[in-house]
């Protein structure tokens, strides 16, 4: 069992930057894949991005890539999200999600999400 509690969700303009985090619980965090899901209303929850359990490999969908960047601290049972040149087309929950012996690059792969924490950009 995996417990996932993100924050450094808010407000943010156009342009700017937010870091998010995402604390696991257990002790066989650095076994797991993670990954970053969004959901805006009215749309379906979609994949961001990706790091399999080493922090070797990473994975974005295109819309982000270039502006956003995964990294994982095992060490801290934390992975994080660093979101650069933020547009207001990011606004969304964004959701935390861990998977067994595969890439969370969409929802049927995760195993457990976490809360959400709540991204607004403003233009």
């Amino acid at each position: 069992q995996v417990q996932l509690v993100e924050s450094g969700g808010g407000l943010v303009q156009a342009g700017g930057s937010l870091r998010l985090s995402c604390a696991a619980s257990g002790r066989t965090f650095s076994t797991y894949a993670m990954g970053w899901f969004r959901q805006a209303p009215g749309k379906e929850r979609e994949f961001v991005a990706a790091i399999n359990w080493s922090g070797s490999r990473t994975y974005y969908a295109d819309s982000v890539k270039g502006r956003f960047t995964i990294s994982r601290d095992n060490a801290k049972n934390t992975v994080y999200l660093q979101m650069n040149t933020l547009k207001p087309d990011d606004t969304a929950g964004y959701y935390c999600a861990a998977a067994i012996a595969t890439i969370p690059r969409d929802r049927q792969s995760v195993s457990y999400w976490g809360q959400g924490t709540q991204v607004t950009v403003s233009s």
